[in-house]
């Protein structure tokens, strides 16, 4: 299998103001590409197989290394492409919304509970909202972790690298998390992931 890197499914600038064209011309045009180019360097010479890329995710992460490092991070940045929206933000509606409440006991509670784990995640990685059984959860992962390795299935993430907002918000993560569920968080994409 061969890693790709997939096309944004928003025009560049159709953020703004909450994340400019400049840092997703980075993030995804340098870092994110920059991983795809690498793993499969990496890729021709490890003899995995797998038909998916979160097969790959997992086949990856038993040799470890720069190799997980650059597929778990081809997923992750994937994931989190299809984690945000142009018409996202705001409340959630529909299964989420009373998977949330069940889990949290509100929507506000979420928020809060996610954007202290974002800015509790020390260093680069990772903030996700996975499904555990019938239950959600919040969890961090550090620099290319991601949930599929421990056996949790993600709804949502949130990518707290310093290159996924610093042009934008400089040092203000909490800023970047809050805008991120106020402006951006796609959750279409989290209903479809509760199936």
């Amino acid at each position: 299998m061969k890693l790709e890197l997939p096309d944004l499914p928003f025009a560049p600038d159709a953020l703004e103001p909450h994340m400019s064209a400049d840092t997703l011309g980075f993030h995804h045009g340098k870092h994110h590409n920059a991983y795809v180019v690498k793993g499969n360097e990496l890729l021709a010479d490890a003899n995995l197989d797998a038909e998916s890329l979160e097969e790959l995710v997992v086949e990856s992460a038993k040799v470890g290394g720069p190799l997980f490092n650059n597929v778990g991070q081809c997923y992750n940045h994937s994931f989190f492409w299809n984690s945000i929206s142009a018409s996202g933000g705001g409340a959630p509606s529909g299964p989420i919304a009373a998977a949330i409440d069940a889990s949290f006991g509100s929507f506000e509670n979420f928020k809060t509970e996610f954007v202290n784990a974002g800015v509790g995640q020390f260093g680069s990685g990772w903030v996700w909202l996975v499904a555990d059984g019938d239950t959600l959860k919040i969890v961090k992962t550090a620099n290319a972790e991601t949930p599929l390795t421990e056996g949790l299935k993600p709804v949502l993430v949130c990518d707290v690298w310093e290159h996924a907002y610093y042009l934008d918000f400089q040092n203000r993560r909490p800023d970047f998390l809050a805008s991120f569920i106020d402006n951006l968080v796609n959750w279409d994409f989290a209903n479809e992931n509760l199936t």
